[in-house]
C-alpha cells in the first residue's frame, strides 16, 4: 500500500467515523449541572405521555397525567364525542374544548404485520395534550364546554358564548381550525401574546434508533433568508432534552443524575410552522394568517433509567396577535417527503447539507416500489443504479491503481537510486508517471466523490417511513437490525447482512490492485471490516443490505477487469518460433 492509499484509506475511515459518531448522532455537549440550572431557572411543566400499543408510559409522565386531571375543573356538561374520518386519517374530538384528542393514521399498523384487532392503526392520544386546545383566552378554560352547531362527515362546528370553531379534514392528513372570537363591547378576548393553541403530544418510540425532536422555520435569520432549525441541535435551548436513539437527529446517553423529571423551555423568535416529529410520525402547525411568536415545549424524560431518555413533548405555538378570527392548519401524519413537501416542510426530514442528493434518492427508491412492490428489491435496484453511474469512475480508479501496481518495480529502483536526493527522487518519479501515462490521483478521486452518495443514502435509509415493518427474505423490518435468536445471541440477537458485509469488505479488499507492502494490505483487510461490522451492527438492516450490495459490485467489477487485463496480455505477448536449425549450427553444437 503506497502513501496515497494509506491517505485515502484513512480519510475514508475518518471520514465514516466522524458523520457516523459526530455529525449523525449530534450527541449533546451539556453537562448535568447546566440542564439543572436550566430547569431552575423556568417553571417546570405539567407534561404527560401518551403511548403507543407499542410503549409504555413512565412513571413521570402518568403522574404529570394525573396531576393535570385533578387540577383542571370537568366541565358540568356531559362531553361528546364525534368522528371525523377519511381514507388516511380518523379523527376523535369533543365538545370540552373543541379539540382533538385522539388521531388513527389508518394505513399504518402499531406493529409488524397487517392491521387488525392484535395490531391496531398507529394512535396519537391527545388526551393529556388535546391538539387545537387554546389558552390565553378570556372566558375560556383549557376544556371550556361547547355545543354542536352542525357537523358533516368532514367538518365540525363548535360554538359557545366567547368562540365558535370550525373543525375541518381535508383530504390526507391535513386538518383545519376557524376561530371567530367575541365578547362584551367586541373586543377580542384574546390575551396579546398570551394567547396559545396546542399541537397535541409526540411520544418516543421503542426502537433504539428511534428520535424525539422539534422543528421549526425561522421567519428571519441573521441573513434575512429563511432557516429551518432542527431545535436538538446547536444552541436552541431544547437540545439539552430533546435526546434519542443511536439512529441520528437527536441522540445521547448523558447521565440523568440531577436532571428534573419534567421541564419547560421554549423559542421567543417568530415562526412559520412548527413539527414535532420522532423517527416516522409527525404533528406540526404547517400555517397560519396569525403571526406564530414562538413556542413553549413541555419534555418528560423516563424517570425508570439512569441515563437521560426523553419519552414525550408536547408543544403550543404562541401568537402575538389580538384578531377576532385566526385559522391555522395542522399536519397529522407520516414523515413522508412527498406529503411535507407539499406543505413547504420537507427539511424536516432532516437530510442536511446532502439534501441535493437525498431527494432525488427517496424518489427513485419509491419509484422502484411501485414498479416492484418490494422495498428490498427496490434497495437492490437503487444500488445497482447507483453503481451503474459510478461504473466508469470506479473503472477508471481500478485501472489506475493496477497501472500502479506494474510500476512498483521501476519506482523502487529510482528510490534506491536517489535515496539521497529526495528532490531528484520526485522529479523521476514524475517523469515515471508522464512516460508511462499514469495519473497517481486517478485512484483517488472516483473514492472522494462517491462519498456524499454514501452518506446521502445513509441519511435516507436510516429514516425513510416507507421502510418501516417492510420485510424483505429473512428480514422481517428492513428499518431495524434482523435481531434474529435475540434470546440465543447478545447484542440484540444476530444480524448476518453486517457479517455479510464485513466478509464481502475484505474480500474487496484483497480484489483491489495494491502498489505498497503486502502486510500492510493484509492487515487492512482485517482492520477495515471489523470497523464497519462494529459500525453496522446496530444499524437499519436496509444500510447494511445497501452496503452488501454494493461490495459485491465492485468485487465483479473488479473481477471483469482483472480479466480484461490477463486476456490483453496474452494479445500483446508475440508468439516465441524457434529458428531452423543449420548443418553448421550442428557442428558448431
Amino acid at each position: 500500500m503506497n502513501k496515497t492509499e494509506k491517505i485515502i484509506s484513512l480519510l475514508l475511515g475518518v471520514v465514516l467515523a466522524w458523520y457516523i459518531f459526530v455529525e449523525m448522532p449530534r450527541e449533546t455537549q451539556k453537562t448535568a449541572d447546566r440542564a439543572k440550572a436550566v430547569a431552575e431557572a423556568q417553571p417546570a411543566a405539567v407534561v404527560q405521555s401518551v403511548e403507543h400499543a407499542t410503549n409504555a408510559v413512565s412513571q413521570a409522565a402518568s403522574a404529570a397525567k394525573d396531576a393535570l386531571a385533578k387540577a383542571i375543573k370537568q366541565p358540568s356538561v356531559p362531553e361528546k364525542t364525534l368522528v371525523l374520518e377519511n381514507d388516511e386519517l380518523r379523527l376523535e374530538l369533543s365538545t370540552w374544548g373543541a379539540v382533538v384528542k385522539k388521531a388513527t393514521l389508518k394505513k399504518y399498523a402499531q406493529g409488524l404485520g397487517p392491521i387488525d384487532e392484535r395490531n391496531p392503526a398507529v394512535e396519537f392520544d391527545f388526551s393529556s395534550s388535546p391538539l387545537g386546545a387554546l389558552g390565553g383566552v378570556d372566558g375560556l378554560v383549557p376544556n371550556s364546554a361547547y355545543e354542536v352547531r352542525s357537523s358533516a362527515s368532514n367538518e365540525v362546528v363548535f360554538a359557545n358564548d366567547v368562540a365558535t370553531r370550525t373543525v375541518t379534514l381535508s383530504s390526507g392528513y391535513k386538518v383545519s381550525y376557524r376561530e371567530e372570537f367575541r365578547s362584551e363591547g367586541g373586543a377580542s378576548p384574546l390575551k396579546g401574546l398570551d394567547n396559545s393553541i396546542s399541537l397535541g403530544v409526540m411520544t418516543m418510540g421503542i426502537s433504539k434508533n428511534d428520535l424525539l425532536s422539534v422543528d421549526s422555520l425561522d421567519a428571519y435569520n441573521e441573513k434575512g433568508k429563511e432557516e429551518v432549525v432542527h431545535h436538538c441541535e446547536g444552541d436552541s435551548p431544547l437540545k439539552a432534552y430533546l435526546v434519542g436513539g443511536l439512529s441520528g437527529g437527536c441522540s445521547g446517553s448523558q447521565s440523568a443524575a440531577g436532571l428534573p423529571a419534567m421541564v419547560r423551555t421554549g423559542i421567543t423568535d417568530e415562526q412559520k410552522w412548527i413539527a414535532v416529529k420522532n423517527r416516522f410520525f409527525v404533528t406540526a402547525l404547517a400555517s397560519s394568517d396569525a403571526v406564530i411568536s414562538g413556542f413553549d415545549a413541555d419534555i418528560a424524560r423516563d424517570v425508570n433509567l439512569a441515563t437521560y431518555r426523553p419519552v414525550s413533548v408536547a408543544v403550543k405555538a404562541r401568537f402575538r396577535d389580538a384578531a377576532v378570527s385566526r385559522s391555522t392548519t395542522f399536519y397529522i401524519g407520516p414523515k413522508k417527503q412527498a406529503l411535507l413537501w407539499d406543505l413547504g416542510m420537507k427539511d424536516v426530514m432532516e437530510f442536511g447539507m446532502w439534501r441535493w442528493l437525498c431527494y432525488p434518492l427517496v424518489w427513485v427508491l419509491n419509484f422502484f416500489n411501485a414498479w416492484i412492490p418490494n422495498y428490498g428489491v427496490a434497495i437492490i435496484l437503487l444500488t445497482i443504479l447507483v453503481r451503474l453511474v459510478f461504473w466508469p469512475l470506479t473503472h477508471k480508479s481500478t485501472v489506475g491503481m493496477k497501472k500502479m501496481q506494474e510500476l512498483q518495480p521501476l519506482m523502487k529502483e529510482i528510490q534506491t537510486k536517489f535515496k539521497d536526493n529526495p528532490q531528484r527522487m520526485q522529479q523521476e518519479t514524475w517523469a515515471l508517471y508522464r512516460e508511462k501515462k499514469v495519473n497517481p490521483m486517478s485512484s483517488c478521486l472516483p473514492m472522494l466523490i462517491q462519498i456524499p452518495v454514501f452518506i446521502a443514502l445513509f441519511n435516507v435509509l436510516r429514516s425513510a417511513v416507507e421502510l418501516r415493518y417492510a420485510s424483505f427474505l429473512w428480514i422481517a423490518d428492513l428499518s431495524e437490525p434482523e435481531g434474529l435468536f435475540a434470546s440465543w445471541f447478545p447484542f440484540g440477537g444476530l444480524n448476518i447482512l453486517p457479517i455479510l458485509m464485513a466478509v464481502s469488505t475484505g474480500l474487496q479488499s484483497a480484489f483491489t490492485p495494491s502498489a505498497g507492502d503486502k502486510s500492510q494490505q493484509r492487515m487492512m483487510m482485517v482492520f477495515m471490516p471489523l470497523m464497519m461490522l462494529v459500525m453496522f451492527y446496530s444499524f437499519p438492516s436496509a444500510l447494511s443490505l445497501y452496503w452488501f450490495l454494493s461490495n459485491l459490485f465492485s468485487i465483479v467489477q473488479m473481477w471483469i477487469i482483472r480479466r480484461q487485463a490477463a486476456a490483453k496480455q496474452d494479445v500483446l505477448v508475440p508468439e516465441v518460433i524457434d529458428p531452423p536449425v543449420t548443418r553448421q549450427m550442428r557442428r558448431h553444437g
